[in-house]
């Protein structure tokens, strides 16, 4: 049966009462999407379609979802935020959502002999959100997002590294996904590098050779802060390369002004007058701030009205050994 079939007659069960029928349908559109490769969406409606009173696992407060045949090589997590949640520069956020466009309407592409732009490099300091924005890739595709972990990658014996990526790349083949590799020139490192080993520059070309040959439907995010040590290359491999620079003011304003309605708490200040003193942090470190006056108000009941908090930790961090942040007079 068609998908739309299938929805007529989801709607149909529902408006009637079938509950059995219902059931029926929904479970049919299930069993759809997961041959469609869909399998996250698979699983959140399979998890909508429980009763409420039944015990549901849950994932951990790391996000980490489930084992998998190379566990020990990568996290696999369920992504809870989109690009609407992130603090992006316009025409950041409109190459984004291009691609997220061309995935979703990849079937159109190939019957033009076209695929979706599927490789991303993310470039910029640490904490301006590359991490963050992998994230929100993968929740806007319903894709699951998995995240390479080095300290079980990379082995020391001759090939070992080179066939242990190959092992995550073809699990990763088996699904839609968005593969993350952070702290990408671990493993892309410029193979002209004297004080490089044979065997980083073996895995730099297995990596390529793996890299050219993933599907369309694998979007691969890789992210480094110090994007000057990729061999030439790995970055021809990127379709889409775009850099994270440390916030403007502007955005650390509305960085701030979204954690204060999310955790309903006033702070007491103009978000943007905060944003004035923190001027020079990035997305990580204000937001580590700003919980800190969150947790303090929660616990001496201030919520609405922190401003004497907000005073004194302000006064706190300027204290703090923190680079690139100028001495600023704080203003009640």
């Amino acid at each position: 049966m068609a998908q739309a079939d299938l929805l007529v007659e989801l709607v149909k069960t529902a408006t009637s009462g079938d509950q059995l029928a219902f059931r029926k349908a929904a479970e049919g559109l299930i069993t759809e999407e997961k041959q469609k490769g869909h399998r996250l969406l698979a699983e959140r409606l399979t998890k909508a379609l429980q009763p409420k009173n039944n015990h549901v696992s849950r994932p951990n407060s790391t996000g980490l979802m489930r084992s998998s045949p190379e566990k020990d090589l990568f996290y696999e997590i369920t992504p809870e935020r989109g690009l609407n949640d992130l603090v992006l520069h316009e025409k950041i956020d409109t190459q984004l959502r291009e691609l997220v466009e061309e995935q979703q309407r990849a079937e159109l592409l190939h019957a033009h002999n076209l695929k979706a732009r599927h490789r991303i490099l993310l470039a910029g300091p640490p904490g301006n959100g590359k991490t963050s924005l992998a994230e929100a890739l993968a929740y806007e595709l319903m894709y699951p997002l998995i995240v390479i972990r080095y300290e079980t990658l990379v082995g020391s014996y001759l090939g070992e590294t080179s066939s242990r990526l190959k092992n995550v790349l073809d699990y990763a083949r088996t699904q839609r996904c968005v593969l993350f590799f952070d702290e990408f020139e671990t493993l892309g490192k410029e193979r002209g590098d004297t004080h490089e080993t044979g065997e980083i520059k073996r895995v730099v070309s297995s990596l390529l050779l793996q890299l050219d040959e993933m599907p369309d439907y694998v979007v691969v995010v890789a992210a480094s802060n110090h994007p000057e040590l990729l061999d030439k290359a790995v970055w021809r491999r990127f379709q889409l390369r775009i850099e994270l620079p440390t916030p403007t003011r502007a955005q650390l304003t509305q960085f701030i002004t979204s954690i204060s309605e999310r955790c309903n708490v006033n702070f007491g200040y103009e978000a943007e007058t905060i944003a004035k003193n923190l001027l020079g942090l990035n997305f990580a470190e204000t937001e580590e701030f700003c919980l800190g006056i969150v947790r303090r108000a929660v616990l001496d009941m201030k919520t609405d009205n922190a401003h004497q908090i907000t005073k004194l930790k302000l006064a706190q961090w300027k204290g703090r050994l923190i680079p690139n942040l100028t001495s600023q007079n704080v203003k009640d």
